[in-house]
């Protein structure tokens, strides 16, 4: 709302719904007036030693006056914007999602890929005051979203992974680790570096031993969540215009089951200071994970200079403190 060159902004503005109830309060007010005024015609001035007629109607203007300002005050009324120094503090996360073509397969509904970005959203929902970046991999690896806090643009990042995204080749851990470790050097130094993984744990890494070490000596925490079953499913296949082709088959022509490796998981997110969980679909294990996040020491990062309305609302209340004491003093 702007009145001339002043812009007023309503921050309680959904304290609204209380309006009835100060009109309700104004009316009882308007309804003593009457009745003082009804009495005094029916049994005269001489019989009345309360104030004179006048007086009453002074206090009930000086009453609805009252709420009426504290009524402003619960809407909190905002203006004169002025620029603050905001310290900003969290802790750093990227999230690693398998895009190999494994994470198509149906033992999570509607498949394992769709499950995990709809739990990365889940975990988004329940962290608080966090940087996180998105790193896709499967044989090779890449940056998907850098470090940011901005959770909107990071679901635009997620939403875009679809089956198209989804690489023919096989899962490197390792990779993704690395490409971590890479994004964690260019950020500066850090008090703690956490990176989720979302995979269901096949793996054709050529030197996992040795990155996982190269983690341990940088301080990069990993942990893990396993996609899919232990029993398995089969990995669909899709045309060029994403269209179901029927499933991958092995040399030998059998269809090939795609089957959720916990122990190559386990060992990785235990050796790297993690803990290795389950996926479910109901998100459970989210708590347990952010549990443990919360663990870790925030740290600061560049404080931002943001535009603030100020708080107004304490005139407000003057306002009403002042006519409530004039009511009491008529």
């Amino acid at each position: 709302m702007v009145y001339g060159m002043m812009t007023v902004f309503w921050a309680g503005l959904e304290n609204i719904v209380y309006a009835p109830l100060i009109i309700l309060g104004i009316v009882a007010v308007v309804y003593r007036v009457v009745r003082w005024r009804t009495a005094e015609r029916a049994l005269g001035k001489a019989m009345l030693l309360r104030a004179s007629f006048g007086k009453q109607v002074a206090r009930a203007v000086v009453m609805a006056l009252a709420l009426t300002a504290l009524f402003i005050a619960f809407l909190r009324p905002q203006w004169d914007k002025k620029e603050e120094a905001v310290a900003h503090e969290g802790r750093d996360l990227f999230i690693a999602l398998d895009i190999s073509r494994s994470m198509l397969a149906s033992d999570c509904k509607p498949n394992r890929l769709a499950s995990a970005k709809r739990t990365i959203k889940q975990l988004l929902e329940l962290l608080s005051c966090e940087r996180v970046g998105l790193i896709l991999f499967s044989g090779s690896t890449f940056v998907q979203c850098p470090l940011t806090s901005d959770y909107q643009a990071f679901h635009m990042f997620l939403d875009a992974i679809d089956v198209e995204t989804i690489s023919s080749g096989t899962t490197a851990l390792d990779q993704a680790i690395v490409a971590a470790l890479q994004a964690f050097k260019a950020t500066g130094s850090r008090k703690n570096k956490l990176l989720v993984l979302f995979t269901d744990g096949e793996d054709f890494s050529s030197n996992l031993s040795g990155i996982k070490q190269q983690a341990v000596q940088e301080g990069l925490t990993i942990f893990a969540l396993g996609v899919g079953t232990v029993q398995g499913a089969p990995i669909p296949l899709y045309d060029e215009q994403s269209r179901p082709a029927g499933h991958q088959l092995d040399s030998k022509g059998n269809v090939v089951i795609s089957q959720l490796n916990e122990g190559i998981l386990t060992t990785l997110a235990n050796d790297c200071g993690g803990t290795y969980l389950q996926m479910t679909d109901d998100g459970s294990q989210l708590t347990t994970l952010v549990r443990q996040l919360d663990h870790f020491e925030k740290e600061r990062w560049e404080d931002k200079k943001v535009s603030r309305f100020q708080e107004q609302y304490g005139y407000c209340c003057m306002v009403a403190f002042v006519c409530l004491l004039i009511e009491w003093m008529l």
